[in-house]
């Protein structure tokens, strides 16, 4: 009779536990909203969405259980609608993540239940493509083949998707051309490719923009400035100032008497362009 009563007590604790714990909805509801939108903003009417009765709330203790996103949301007693509370930055919440979802729980009493919903945050074209510099110094051989490429560095977006870095824009020249190529939904890349022969001695520089546009509409851009300094290669012969040179003598010069002085220039550059008679 001892181990019956034993076994009882032992159930009935069991299911006070079971009873008092919180009721969990099957189905989770799901709201979305943009980024940036003012306090006060709607994101959905949780109380007819959980099918709750709206003259009860206050007395039920209806709440958006504690938590990070808390700060974020609020609902009004009166109405039922959940609205923004504070500002929401994506980037700052979830970078590059694409899904930015915020987990939050709302808490009844009497009977006691839990009901869990997320809001998806939205992102909105609010950041415009950034490269880690302002300028970038490119040297090329003025020797280099047509067709060759030259690999050039990525901008970043702090926004996803349509609204990442979607294309890439180069500034007329006549030397080169860009090669913009798409490795996904937010890789995008680009190459310089040698359209036209290099000659330093012409022009021992080039000035590019390289300017880099995101998929918003309406879209934004950040630009770099690429200087293409051309390097010299030994494709000059050394030149005399005259093609021929002509002196007098007499024939009781003594010896070391200067006969002549020929003067030879080379256009090349540095140790290309030193000459040694």
């Amino acid at each position: 009779m001892a181990n019956s009563l034993k076994e009882r007590n032992i159930l009935w604790i069991y299911m006070t536990v079971f009873y008092f714990l919180p009721r969990i909805s099957s189905g989770q509801i799901v709201y979305s909203v943009l980024e940036e939108a003012s306090p006060g903003t709607t994101v959905g009417n949780i109380v007819k969405d959980l099918n709750l009765n709206l003259q009860e709330l206050e007395n039920r203790g209806f709440q958006i259980a504690s938590g990070p996103n808390k700060r974020y949301f609020d609902v009004n007693m009166k109405t039922g609608i959940l609205q923004i509370k504070d500002k929401v930055d994506r980037e700052e919440l979830c970078g590059r993540i694409l899904k930015c979802a915020l987990e939050l729980e709302a808490i009844v009493n009497s009977p006691l239940n839990m009901y869990r919903f997320e809001v998806h945050v939205l992102d909105i074209n609010d950041n415009s493509p950034t490269f880690h510099s302002s300028s970038l110094q490119l040297n090329v051989s003025e020797a280099a083949f047509i067709g060759e490429r030259y690999a050039l560095p990525n901008a970043l977006d702090a926004d996803v998707g349509s609204n990442s870095v979607k294309s890439y824009k180069l500034s007329a020249n006549e030397h080169f051309s860009l090669d913009v190529q798409s490795g996904g939904e937010q890789s995008v890349s680009a190459e310089l490719v040698l359209q036209k022969a290099l000659d330093r001695e012409k022009q021992p520089a080039i000035q590019l923009t390289l300017t880099a546009v995101d998929g918003g509409k309406p879209p934004r851009s950040g630009a770099i400035s690429i200087t293409v300094n051309i390097i010299d290669a030994n494709d000059n012969i050394p030149v005399f100032t005259k093609s021929l040179y002509k002196t007098r003598i007499p024939e009781n010069a003594p010896i070391g008497t200067s006969v002549i002085t020929v003067h030879a220039s080379d256009a090349d550059d540095g140790q290309n362009g030193e000459i040694v008679y």
